[in-house]
């Protein structure tokens, strides 16, 4: 049952764990027949789709993947050190080439942002300005985000041209229907504006079907997958993130957030986005007490996952796998940078595993590359900083961090004063010990293979959680800095939180960045040191310490998830 057993990040489960402790409790017989069921559908291979992608390639121009040569009037050490970046830098293209399309563009079209503040702001600048389109692919709206929804409607309203396009998660976002819920919130704008300016898309993963949609509590049966994409994009430009909308991403919860200029990679993107929406649900206005009907439309690109999720599969992987594959994806050529000025490839990675039969998504092979390239001798001196807010690496990514050759590398995770489910209520409260328990696991792996020199654990913590000012951590991400370089030439930015659940069961997107540009390579470089600033070292002693042992009751708790189908 290896492919449910890796399904949900520990919160989704444990902020309802009574209502796992019931549903074991009062229908033992339920429960083995779901298990059993599951572990029969888990042993079956959907057949690949044949038919080809609907979406059209368009012509493109040449764009030139190698990285520039010195020019000849370059001073010597100049040409010395880009010599030695390029060729260091080869190795890495020459395969991401062959696993993900990608484009060229010129580092000053990436923007680094730095606060949830920055982020919030340049978010509703960008939808004022709009003047054509605006996607925004995330898991949920808040459903008190009046002034964001404010935002959208006046540039609609100020804009008749303008067309608003918006996709999030069923399960998440009609969570608490009838209550108000992110659907009830968004329903409104299709109602003033009309469906033909104005589309809300929810979707529902097809792996949560038939019994198990019947029986799993709200909640809890978010751990069967989910839509988890964060893509903000508006006319030509797009924002890649980790952060959804909602108070705290905009405020007091740290995230990562790149903003790129470039019609390319936005037409892309918003091709994805294009593509996932049709393969969902519509929301509808309506009368019913939840104040939205979510509706199955008949030119949507598969059957329902509820009628059909073999179907619904085979269908997506036939719309989904052109797209994502260098081969044929609709890549188009509307940058207007000079060839010679494009000193940064940016690959577009997905990992939509739960879609695709066979499996042919591209982040996890992509990340694979880059870390077991590290492990070359040439790239002993290099250095990477990987961070997640909920540490929890799949175990091919921990292994693969721990076998490079590179120096004066740095995790970077959150505390447990940072976490979101610091001293909450029931068992969700056990959250923070349980990734404190995976964090000190890395550690000792770290020091059994002697890489305590080189290689260090970092918690994030801006005050306690519940107190005045306190923050939280939800950054993740990769960097990479080559051997002679100031600043990281590879870094990846988006919605993954590289976990098993990420390489299974959630629709994830990411920027994967390879630059020669030394003013990015310095933005991004600051982005680490920023990061870094709230951050202490963390190291086996401190684990051992009285106030970080992890209780049973945590231990019995990460094994319940894992049996009912969760993972962290």
């Amino acid at each position: 049952m290896d492919y449910i057993a890796i399904s949900s990040l520990i919160f989704t489960l444990f902020r309802t764990a009574a209502d796992i402790t019931t549903f074991l409790l009062s229908s033992p017989q339920r429960f083995s027949a779901m298990l059993t069921r599951t572990a029969s559908r888990c042993s079956t291979k959907l057949r690949a789709a044949l038919r080809q992608p609907s979406l059209r390639v368009a012509k493109q121009q040449p764009q030139c993947r190698r990285f520039s040569m010195p020019t000849a009037n370059a001073t010597p050490g100049a040409q010395s050190a880009a010599t030695s970046s390029a060729g260091m830098l080869s190795p890495f293209v020459s395969e991401l080439d062959k696993i993900a399309p990608s484009f060229r563009i010129n580092g000053s079209q990436i923007r680094v942002l730095q606060s949830p503040t920055e982020f919030y702001e340049t978010l509703k600048d960008k939808i004022r300005n709009a003047e054509r389109r605006i996607f925004l692919s995330t898991l949920y709206i808040g459903k008190s985000e009046k002034e964001l929804i404010t935002t959208l409607q006046e540039a609609l309203r100020s804009k008749p041209n303008l067309k608003l396009s918006i996709l999030t998660d069923a399960l998440r976002g009609t969570r608490e229907a009838p209550d108000p819920s992110c659907a009830s919130l968004l329903a409104p704008l299709v109602e003033e504006f009309g469906p033909d300016r104005v589309e809300i898309r929810m979707y529902h993963t097809p792996n949560l079907t038939g019994f198990r949609k019947k029986h799993i509590p709200k909640r809890i049966n978010e751990g069967w997958g989910l839509q988890h994409m964060k893509l903000y994009g508006f006319d030509d430009e797009i924002m890649m993130t980790g952060a959804n909308l909602s108070n705290d991403y905009f405020s007091d919860r740290q995230d990562r957030y790149h903003l790129f200029s470039s019609r390319d990679i936005t037409e892309y993107f918003s091709n994805l986005h294009d593509a996932i929406s049709s393969l969902s649900f519509r929301i509808d206005p309506s009368d019913a007490p939840s104040g939205f009907d979510m509706v199955w439309p008949k030119d949507n690109a598969a059957p329902s996952p509820l009628e059909d999720h073999k179907q619904f599969v085979r269908e997506s992987t036939g719309l989904l796998a052109g797209l994502i594959s260098p081969k044929t994806a609709p890549l188009t050529a509307n940058d207007s940078t000079p060839l010679e000025k494009r000193d940064t490839s940016v690959y577009m990675l997905a990992q939509f595993s739960q879609l695709l039969s066979p499996d042919t998504s591209t982040e996890l092979p992509a990340i694979t590359h880059i870390l077991s390239t590290l492990a070359a001798p040439q790239y002993s001196k290099s250095s990477w900083t990987f961070t997640a807010g909920y540490f929890n690496p799949a175990p091919s990514l921990t292994k693969l961090l721990l076998s490079t050759a590179s120096q004066n590398n740095t995790v970077i995770t959150a505390s447990p004063y940072a976490n979101g489910f610091y001293k909450s209520p029931g068992v969700s409260g056990l959250l923070p010990d349980a990734y404190t328990l995976l964090a000190r696991r890395f550690v000792r792996a770290v020091h059994e293979k002697k890489l305590d020199a080189s290689t260090v654990m970092k918690e994030w913590r801006k005050g306690t959680v519940g107190e005045p000012g306190a923050w939280t951590y939800h950054a993740k991400g990769l960097w990479v800095t080559l051997p002679d370089n100031n600043g990281p030439s590879i870094s990846l930015i988006g919605s993954s939180n590289y976990t098993k659940r990420s390489y299974s069961l959630d629709l994830e997107a990411n920027a994967l960045i390879v630059t020669e540009n030394e003013s990015l390579k310095k933005q991004l470089a600051n982005e680490q040191n920023w990061l870094q600033e709230n951050t202490t070292v963390v190291t086996r002693e401190d684990y051992a310490k009285t106030e970080r042992r992890v209780g049973l009751k945590v231990r019995i708790a990460m094994l319940i998830v894992r049996l009912v189908g969760g993972a962290l």
